[in-house]
């Protein structure tokens, strides 16, 4: 096991990940941060240097954790062997088996092995998998003429609307992903279009992966065009930052699937797998 720590090879390590397109693209987005500032505090694992098989980002060792936070506890994997990141994953050190946590991917064999190797631990394991989306070059935005006014207003998110972000996301609803959105917020590039009272009413955030997230209008607001108007703008937003314009999608999601075909969103062959591991000391305790 090796923690990457030189910054000219995190660098050549982000330019060796994206040419492992898209499969790679959860490790890709937390490099990038990590080589852009590092606001969440991540750090990269990997079996070997240069030829390395796997990888895995996680949060450093120093950073302050909440152990029921599997928002912020969150590792993504990137493999070439699914050999070596099963070896990493039941090397000592790696990986925090005693508190709640996630694991983030895009390869077909995450879950079958991330699972036998929690199981042996005595931990829960529960996965949610997705439709993985990259938005494709747009040449225009929809009109925008609408929000020239003083209301309704196209801008960004602060802090201060975590609350509500909280509130409406499906994942949401606890503290620990009140706390993680804000981090986000404060961190990362948002979009949201508010009311004449400077509530918003549609946004998107990034995570710490660097993908779009939390798209969501409030009911009253909807058939507006706002949800589309939002995820162009934050697509633009991070392809001017060199990010890649990534997101997921439910399957059963029919409206936010439409709405991805209307933007010329490309849907990848492979899928975003997300897995929740629970130690039996936190059974019950943990938010979806």
């Amino acid at each position: 096991m090796l923690v990457l720590n030189c910054s000219t090879k995190l660098l050549i390590l982000e330019k060796v990940l994206k040419s492992h397109f898209p499969e790679s693209l959860k490790v890709y987005g937390a490099v990038m941060n990590i080589n852009r500032g590092n606001p969440f505090q991540k750090e990269v694992v990997l079996d070997s240097w240069p030829n390395f098989k796997a990888v895995i980002t996680r949060r450093q060792k120093e950073a302050e954790t909440d152990n029921l936070d599997h928002y912020t506890n969150a590792y993504a994997v990137f493999y070439k062997d699914v050999r070596a990141y099963r070896q990493l994953l039941e090397e000592r050190g790696i990986i925090n088996w005693d508190q709640v946590f996630q694991i983030q991917g895009l390869q077909n064999e995450l879950y079958d092995v991330s699972k036998a190797v929690a199981n042996s631990k005595q931990l829960d394991v529960k996965l949610a998998s997705f439709k993985a989306v990259c938005f494709s070059p747009v040449s225009a935005l929809p009109d925008t003429s609408f929000l020239m006014n003083s209301s309704p207003q196209l801008t960004y998110l602060s802090v201060a609307d975590a609350d509500l972000l909280n509130r409406t996301w499906s994942r949401g609803g606890n503290e620990q992903c009140r706390r993680y959105i804000a981090h986000l917020i404060s961190c990362f590039p948002s979009v949201c279009v508010r009311d004449d009272k400077g509530n918003p009413v549609s946004w998107s955030i990034t995570d710490q992966f660097a993908t779009m997230c939390h798209g969501y209008t409030l009911p009253e607001h909807r058939r507006k065009g706002y949800n589309r108007l939002v995820a162009l703008t934050l697509a633009r937003k991070l392809r001017s930052q060199g990010f890649p314009c990534q997101g997921n999608v439910l399957d059963d999601n029919v409206s936010s699937i439409s709405l991805l075909k209307s933007i010329q969103a490309e849907f990848l062959p492979c899928r975003f797998h997300r897995l929740i591991l629970t130690p039996a000391t936190f059974s019950g305790q943990v938010h979806p």
